[in-house]
């Protein structure tokens, strides 16, 4: 049994759920995402709850079942509230701006790179910050993961583009000379 796909998904006030010919929508304050659905999950919508289960006792819809209650929680949460990454670079001479749908880094190459967002992403650049937010979260950290990829850190100085949260583990460089 899925821990998580037996939890019922709640809907708040502001978010409206639509399910017609296996597609499931929701429509919130900002914006509407839309999901197809498997045809080993059956999705019942009840009062302020989205209730997800399997079709069969089968391997495949057991391990959809939780999947796509996951999917449907995350869209919900999204049209709400939407989901947010930050990135924070380090470098001499590192530089982030953003221009309308481009997000233009300068990371120590010898041209500046130009990174167009994909629609539905926005981004804002504080200092040595980057937030990238929109209400798709697979879409989020995929364009998160994207920006990280342009210089990812480095272990000796700790140079580049990394998530907020993440925690480098700096190397001893080299001691010493010939003796």
């Amino acid at each position: 049994m899925s821990r998580i796909g037996k939890r019922p998904v709640t809907i708040p006030d502001k978010v409206d759920v639509k399910l017609n010919n296996g597609v499931v929508l929701v429509k919130g304050p900002n914006g509407q995402l839309d999901y197809s659905l498997t045809p080993n999950v059956k999705v019942d919508i009840q009062d302020k709850e989205i209730v997800v289960s399997p079709v069969d006792s089968s391997n495949k819809s057991r391990a959809l079942w939780g999947l796509t209650r996951t999917l449907i929680d995350n869209m919900v949460v999204g049209v709400s509230d939407g989901f947010k990454k930050m990135l924070e670079f380090n470098g001499v001479g590192y530089r982030a701006a953003v221009q309308g749908t481009t997000l233009t880094l300068n990371l120590g190459y010898s041209h500046p790179i130009e990174y167009k967002l994909p629609e539905g992403i926005s981004a804002k650049v504080n200092k040595n910050t980057i937030e990238i937010s929109g209400i798709d979260k697979e879409l989020v950290g995929m364009t998160a993961a994207k920006v990280r990829s342009f210089r990812p850190p480095e272990p000796y100085k700790g140079k580049g583009i990394k998530y907020a949260d993440e925690v480098i583990i700096r190397k001893a460089g080299k001691t010493g000379g010939k003796k």
